[in-house]
Parts: C-alpha cells; structure tokens; sequence
C-alpha cells in the first residue's frame, strides 16, 4: 500500500504526462490545420493571378463598352462561385480541426476524470473516519463539474450546428443571388 505522499506524487506525474500528451497532439493538429490552411491560400492565390491576368487581358482587348460589360458580368459568377468554395474549403479545415481538438479535449477530460475520482477512492480508504464528509463533499464537486461540462459541451455543440446552419443558408442565398444577378448583367 502507497503513503498518501507517493499517492499524491504518482497522480501529480501522471497527470502532468497526460497534460503534456495533449498540448502535443493541440499543437501537432494546429501545425497540421494551418499548413492545410497556407496551401489552400497559396493554390488560390496563384489561381487567382492567372485568371485575374487573363480577364485583364480580355477586358483591355475588348472593342466596346459593351463587349467590356458583357465581360466583366461573365467573370463576376466564377469570381463570386470561386469564393465560396474557398470560404466552404476553409471552414471544412477549421470543422476538422474544431472537432479532432474537441474529440481530443473529451477523451483527456474523460480519462482526467477517471483517474481523479479512482484516486478520491484510493485515498478515501485510508483517510479517518472522520473526514468522509471532506470526501463526499469532494465527490459531489467532481459530480457537479462533471455535469457543468457535459451541458457546456452540449451548449456549444448547438451553437456551432446553428452558426454551420446559418453560414450554409447565407452562402446558398449568395449563390442563388449571384446566379441569377449574372444574366441580368449580360443583358445590360
């Protein structure tokens, strides 16, 4: 049987591991989301002076101002379409890293939990009689924490769902603004 000193020794060096174990996989999946991040900005980014050089070079040979307008609606969808694939492609790389750091925020928290409440019992064995209020008192707190994060997740949860829903609406109206906005142009 451990002294209460090697207990309180053994749950500190492990729980600085686990601490550790999950600052490495934070930083390795924000290492990872924004590489995915500076690619896409540098895909779209050259894209977008190639074909910013090309609708130059077709709008400087345009012959009249209407052939110059009939252009410039014709660009105006692609551009419009292009930019909502990058805000749909960034926020499927944000989602991703969102829900790998909140899997991984769950399962440090389960297992953090696991092991305090299994070290509450551990030391709650040997500790006098007289202390098992102090005990159950610390037992309800882990209890009351416990459900304090589960609605916190749950909570957040919503909140993101309803933001997703949200952009998705805004960004289908765009689409459907755009596209209906671009013949109107051409005809003018």
């Amino acid at each position: 049987m451990f002294t209460t000193q090697e207990q309180f020794s053994a749950a500190t060096k492990a729980n600085f591991d686990a601490q550790l174990a999950v600052f490495s996989a934070f930083t390795s999946k924000a290492i990872e989301s924004v590489e995915k991040v500076v690619e896409l900005n540098m895909t779209v980014a050259k894209k977008a002076f190639e074909e910013t050089n090309a609708a130059a070079k077709q709008l400087i040979s345009a012959k009249d101002p209407q052939e110059f307008l009939s252009l410039t609606a014709a660009h105006a969808q692609p551009t419009a379409e292009k930019a909502l694939a990058y805000a749909r492609h960034f926020a499927s790389i944000t989602n991703e890293a969102k829900d790998e750091f909140t899997n991984t925020a769950k399962v440090h928290f389960d297992e953090t939990n696991r092991k305090v409440v299994a070290f509450v019992d551990e030391i709650s064995k040997n500790a006098p009689e007289s202390t098992q209020f102090l005990v159950t008192g610390i037992k309800a707190a882990i209890g009351n924490a416990n459900a304090g994060y589960d609605q916190i997740s749950k909570s957040t949860k919503q909140v993101t769902e309803t933001l997703e829903a949200n952009l998705n609406t805004a960004v289908n109206e765009i689409t459907k603004a755009t596209a209906k906005a671009a013949p109107r142009a051409k005809k003018a």
